[in-house]
């Protein structure tokens, strides 16, 4: 759920920009309104994050899932013909598992380490990278399964590739500890549609010849990220969540909110004879927290899902999905329906005849 203070500016501007004279929907891509608009928002994102002066910032399209291609394309593609690079994944859970899976169509992908044999309910140590991979990856923030690395790997000089679509700006994160982040905007950062890659300079013009234009960092970063018509309207709405971030206080004050919002969610979920956290604690995510019910009786379950469903699922902050329920901790705008979390735990226990 985006912030709404952002969803009032929004509106207010949705049918005509002040100044501009028209909305962000409707004005060219290339004209000075809107490179004014996509510059603030590349600034307010390199000052929130402090990411160094050495790297490109680009707003890109196809979300997070174009990215799974993208990285090894771009940071290990070869020539046809030419011996395939190798890269290192880290397996904790369904995006990291699908990243490594669509690389492997490009590099000799080694999966170092998989929490899957425990269910994906911690995270793996992560090994050293071998000698000759060309990069390191990692999901930063599992959304389904709910975990969290808790320190970012030491890589040494072999680029960590990172996914943070559900974490970016949710706490500060040192960016040159990395190669490349990326993010989709949907989850943290603004509405669907945008997809921001944050990548070391240095790392540009290493894909091969045959990696069509549109896949191409460097194409991407020579033309500031108008080589196509970028989304527009998504990128103005993130520009409005950094100036929300920046006015409530920056990442610091996002990351006391989050944690502030976790610890709600899991106190209760720890003291409830109801539902109970899956995920081993030194993992747990702040953003996403996904529990079940401890009933072990198949009819009783299916009746609690389904009153959950009637009751959680109307909330903002809250989804039910594949028999599992979950609860969205996105940004600061979302305390509403955590802080209502509890007050369901209570019904449903005393619906049941049994304490919280």
């Amino acid at each position: 759920m985006l912030p709404l203070p952002v969803l009032e500016k929004a509106a207010a501007g949705l049918v005509s920009l002040p100044g501009a004279g028209q909305s962000v929907m409707e004005m060219s891509h290339r004209s000075p309104e809107f490179i004014a608009i996509l510059e603030k928002t590349e600034q307010l994102l390199r000052e929130l994050l402090e990411i160094p002066p050495r790297y490109t910032v680009l707003f890109l399209q196809g979300g997070a899932m174009l990215q799974f291609s993208m990285v090894p394309i771009n940071l290990a593609g070869v020539e046809a013909g030419s011996p395939r690079k190798t890269a290192s994944y880290i397996d904790t859970g369904v995006w990291a598992e699908k990243a490594a899976a669509e690389a492997a169509k490009y590099v000799d992908v080694r999966v170092a380490a998989s929490s899957k044999a425990c269910n994906y309910t911690a995270i793996p140590a992560a090994p050293p990278p071998q000698p000759n991979d060309a990069y390191y990856h990692i999901c930063l923030n599992n959304t389904i399964v709910g975990t969290a690395w808790p320190e970012i790997p030491a890589t040494g000089g072999t680029p960590l590739a990172g996914d943070a679509s559900s974490c970016l700006l949710s706490a500060p994160l040192e960016v040159s500890r990395f190669g490349v982040l990326y993010a989709g905007a949907q989850k943290n950062l603004g509405p669907a549609g945008c997809t921001v890659v944050i990548i070391d300079s240095g790392l540009l013009g290493r894909a091969p010849l045959w990696t069509p234009v549109m896949l191409r960092y460097d194409i991407h970063a020579r033309e500031k990220s108008l080589f196509n018509t970028p989304p527009c309207w998504s990128i103005y709405l993130i520009g409005l969540v950094l100036e929300w971030i920046k006015e409530c206080g920056g990442l610091s004050e996002m990351e006391k909110r989050n944690r502030e919002k976790a610890a709600l969610l899991y106190d209760c979920l720890d003291a409830s004879r109801l539902f109970y956290s899956p995920v081993e604690k030194p993992f747990r995510s702040l953003m996403n927290v996904p529990f079940l019910p401890r009933e072990a009786d198949s009819e009783k379950r299916a009746a609690l899902y389904k009153e959950a469903q009637r009751i959680i699922s109307s909330d903002a902050a809250g989804v039910y999905i594949q028999d599992i329920f979950y609860f969205k901790a996105f940004r600061g705008g979302a305390y509403g329906g955590v802080l209502n979390y509890p007050l369901y735990a209570i019904d449903f226990a005393s619906m049941y005849g049994m304490p919280k």
